[in-house]
């Protein structure tokens, strides 16, 4: 079987989606790349029982290489990404916070310094029908200068160097969106300027093990290595 090491992982990653609130069902979708190929997760399979085998195989092209499924119906997206971007791993969510402020706004402003560990505030790409062409472009779109993007009306994509890093920037994005959900619904919330966020970005450079404390640590249950799986691009 071709890529077990990287199907496994996908399988790992998407039975914790529902647990961790960033899906309902079946929605949602994973993948990690190897080389010119990537392992997403199949369309319409309940996480629970999703298998390694189960999980498919496509060129950067999209085409279907390996595996008795269907691939996802975003695959647009994410061999989108990687041809975009030096993603080594793509995490789509329809997280309830993050989809809801995605209704709302244009861009996720800055509520609290780890938004530098997305590349600043998250902008919100305009809608399109999922699945298509012109989702997966307005989405690496957004994404430029970051590493996560709300999609209108949709939902949330991150990625990162590995599945363990683009999907705790889910995990931090849906976090960043609950908080500033719920700071609006108390009043106006103070929010950051630019060389707030700047002083914070460097401060993320020594941040863990290997350097001095940026203060904070984790968030919503994500890693607390600010150089690891929630590391700055």
């Amino acid at each position: 079987m071709r890529l077990r090491a990287e199907r496994e992982a996908v399988v790992a990653h998407a039975r914790r989606m529902a647990a961790d609130g960033l899906a309902v069902g079946t929605s949602g979708n994973l993948s990690t790349r190897a080389g010119d190929l990537v392992a997403i997760t199949p369309t319409g399979v309940p996480y629970d029982v999703l298998t390694a085998e189960d999980v498919v195989v496509v060129d950067l092209d999209g085409t279907p290489v390996e595996g008795r499924l269907r691939p996802s119906s975003e695959v647009p997206m994410h061999t989108a990404v990687y041809r975009g971007t030096d993603a080594g791993a793509v995490v789509h969510t329809h997280p309830v916070h993050a989809t809801a402020l995605s209704t709302l706004l244009d861009e996720l402003p800055p509520i609290h310094y780890m938004v530098v560990l997305l590349g600043g505030p998250v902008r919100v790409a305009p809608y399109a029908p999922y699945g298509t062409e012109e989702l997966a472009r307005l989405g690496v779109e957004g994404l430029a200068g970051r590493s996560a993007v709300l999609l209108a009306n949709h939902g949330a994509t991150t990625y990162g160097d590995d599945l363990a890093q683009a999907y705790e920037r889910g995990v931090l994005l849906e976090w960043l969106c609950r908080l500033y959900a719920q700071a609006r619904a108390l009043g106006e919330p103070r929010l950051l300027d630019a060389e707030q966020l700047e002083r914070a970005r460097v401060a993320f450079g020594g941040y863990g093990q290997g350097g001095g404390s940026a203060g904070g640590g984790s968030a919503g249950g994500g890693s607390a290595n600010a150089g690891g799986a929630w590391g700055s691009r």
